[in-house]
């Protein structure tokens, strides 16, 4: 779904490119809530990459049911209150029904930066959110984010090496 077919949200605006390449560039460490060791969950893939050589980030998994084991090697930790940071970013990996409670801790703790990840969007925690000050990002992963404005796109299959939209076809 693209943004303009999601419901508005009040007193936000989705950033742009440059302004969600400013808010990658200033942060140091994310929080990644609903983070998962089930290799074929698209949290422990954006896990994977934030914690490998491309980026610098300080990581910090998230999941109540998963809390006191590790994932890639980091704690995990029950809530974001529990964490030793105040993060620079809260990406979220749950329902849309969980976002404006995912919010909430976000605003609780602090962080300046709340992401809900690819096909995530809630007016209600965006509101929250922007109320306390925080900025907002809904509906981007945060993983294709980065590649984007860093140059690793190339990274897990992105770069194709095709430049045509056109399919191609072998005989």
């Amino acid at each position: 779904m693209a943004e303009a077919d999601h419901p508005p949200v009040e007193g936000w605006t989705p950033p742009t490119a440059l302004e969600r390449q400013r808010i990658l560039n200033r942060s140091r460490s994310v929080a990644v809530v609903g983070a998962s060791a089930n290799l074929a969950r698209a949290s422990y893939f954006v896990l994977t990459y934030l914690l490998s050589s491309s980026t610098d980030f300080e990581v910090y998994p998230v999941n109540p049911r998963s809390a006191g084991s590790e994932i890639l090697g980091r704690p995990v930790y029950a809530s974001l209150a529990d964490l030793p940071v105040t993060p620079d970013i809260v990406d979220v990996f749950r329902r849309a029904e969980d976002l404006p409670s995912a919010a909430d801790e976000a605003v609780a703790v602090g962080a300046p930066v709340f992401w809900a990840q690819l096909g995530l969007w809630s007016p209600q925690a965006a509101e929250r959110c922007v109320a306390a000050g925080l900025e907002v990002v809904m509906d981007r992963c945060l993983k294709i984010e980065h590649a984007r404005f860093h140059g690793g796109l190339h990274l897990s299959g992105f770069d194709t090496g095709v430049i045509s939209s056109r399919r191609s076809f072998r005989h």
